[in-house]
């Protein structure tokens, strides 16, 4: 099974026009991130493209192509390139040349966005929300195949007999959908028989293995080899030496971030009592020693038969160096245990 780290690049707003050194140096903190996983062995980085003053990540590529130099083994992913208010050719073209720069690392993670700012951002009608996707996916997934194509749509300019360069080092770019748990979404995967990645940020991991099943279903129903479908869970991380210490750093940074996205979609406020029945044993946060991350990746395992896990960071409101040590203790403690034991069966 992968392990990797995924993150948002959350930040504090500076809301000014120019001169923002907080988002300088969280792009600076982001490489270090990036270096950090690399050298400790850790499979994946992936990067989420948001467009709010909370988050820096708005061109993940752009970001992936500087993590590209100064690695050497990690594969480079969005997580997610909101594709329904992208462009696939510019898209395929962008993660073609960051897997030209890395000598063959990069992946696209698609999906349509838990965010919607991006729609009147690029001109695109959020009734149009589901149509976009399918259209453009389509379409970047034709890209992949061929080098020269036409296409016509409904939602995009149509063209004849072009070519889309560069082409990536790989002969594919391995192109995933991510979902946070629509059954739809989840069938259109399997069908397409591309690779998975669910997004487990609330609510009880085994709640989410039907999702699973619709999909491995949906991919036989298709025709596809399900034994060779690749499935990624991504939950929320932070480790440290001690459970305790693990939560007491993660809550306070967790519960701002949960509560500001919570009052715009109506959810309860969050407090250290919930926060601690969701670290627990069932529950979907991995915060804790070790140990505990170790338990619970072997626990995912057995639930999702998931070839991938990717570790969701916070990085606004905890210190730089603390999150370091967390992505430093999976890669040299958990990543290894977890192999180790994966080995073993």
């Amino acid at each position: 099974m992968q392990i990797g780290i995924s993150s948002f690049g959350e930040v504090a707003p500076a809301h000014v026009a120019g001169h923002d050194q907080a988002a300088a140096q969280r792009m600076q903190e982001l490489l270090a991130l990036a270096r950090l996983a690399d050298e400790t062995g850790l499979d994946v980085l992936a990067l989420g493209e948001h467009h709010r003053p909370d988050f820096i990540i708005s061109a993940p590529e752009v970001i992936l192509a500087a993590v590209a130099a100064v690695t050497k083994n990690i594969r480079l992913s969005s997580a997610v390139t909101v594709l329904s208010s992208a462009d696939p050719v510019r898209t395929f073209q962008n993660f073609a040349t960051v897997d030209l720069i890395s000598g063959g690392r990069a992946e696209i993670l698609a999906g349509r966005g838990s965010f919607i700012e991006s729609f009147p951002l690029f001109g695109h009608d959020l009734q149009d929300y589901d149509a976009l996707f399918a259209e453009k996916l389509q379409l970047l997934l034709k890209i992949n195949e061929s080098e020269v194509l036409s296409w016509q749509g409904k939602h995009r300019p149509s063209f004849s007999e072009k070519g889309v360069y560069p082409r990536p080092l790989q002969e594919k770019l391995p192109i995933w959908i991510g979902v946070g748990g629509t059954p739809a979404s989840v069938v259109r995967a399997g069908k397409l028989g591309l690779p998975l990645t669910i997004a487990i940020l609330g609510g009880a991991p085994a709640q989410y293995v039907p999702f699973t099943e619709l999909y491995r279903e949906a991919a036989q129903s298709a025709g596809h080899n399900v034994a060779g479908l690749q499935l990624a869970i991504n939950c929320h991380l932070h480790l440290a030496e001690t459970a305790q210490l693990a939560r007491d750093e993660f809550f306070p940074p967790y519960s701002q971030l949960m509560n500001r996205v919570g009052r715009e979609r109506g959810w309860s406020p969050m407090d250290r009592r919930h926060f601690d029945y969701l670290c627990g044993p069932q529950g979907p946060l991995l915060v804790g020693s070790p140990q505990d991350i170790i338990d619970k990746l072997l626990y995912h395992k057995k639930l999702f038969k998931n070839t991938r896990f990717l570790a969701q960071l916070v990085i606004e409101g905890i210190s730089h160096e603390s999150v370091l040590r967390s992505v430093e203790l999976l890669g040299t403690e958990v990543a290894p245990a977890v192999r180790a034991a994966l080995a073993e069966v």
